[in-house]
């Protein structure tokens, strides 16, 4: 079976993912939990990782089947076909995604189109480049694994990469 990305209308990840689930298919939807203020107190909400976006794994026959679903949008192409993930990237995602509370990802003074090396965890080693730096947060492209993730400044587990 293969791994593939599914692109899904707004704020629809997580239910798109439930009803997959429903329909027997293996669906993966990275959730965050993250700390929000709401008018009158602190509230624990799960945040998909990346918006609009789910993973499948089904037979390359069965691919249409997640079109049953109200949500589903389409695949995500490259080169012409559906994108397909690699099982190692996908076991590597979910490792890294337990491993850290989601807030502990992050640098220091980064600007765009700076090299990033990762320094600890499960994506160690991996390298990076920085597309997006706004205050406490940066957007990194993870070139190996061909995903863009959203990284917390404050803790400092990433190195800047000398040009040379």
């Amino acid at each position: 079976m293969n791994w593939y990305v599914i692109y899904t209308k707004s704020r629809c990840e997580k239910a798109v993912a439930d009803k997959l689930a429903l329909l027997g298919i293996e669906v993966y939807c990275p959730l965050l939990k993250r700390k929000k203020l709401w008018s009158d107190r602190w509230k624990w909400v799960e945040e998909p990782l990346f918006r609009s976006y789910c993973f499948v794994s089904l037979e390359d026959r069965d691919r249409d089947s997640v079109f049953k679903v109200h949500g589903v949008v389409q695949y995500v192409y490259y080169c012409g076909k559906p994108a397909r993930i690699r099982e190692k990237e996908m076991d590597l995602l979910k490792s890294w995604l337990m491993q850290y509370d989601h807030d502990s990802i992050g640098a220091e003074n980064l600007n765009v189109n700076d090299r990033i090396r990762i320094r600890s965890g499960a994506l160690m080693d991996k390298e990076a480049e920085v597309l997006e730096s706004k205050g406490n947060y940066a957007l990194l492209l993870l070139e190996d694994l061909g995903l863009q993730v959203k990284v917390d400044l404050r803790k400092n587990i990433v190195e800047k990469l000398k040009v040379s």
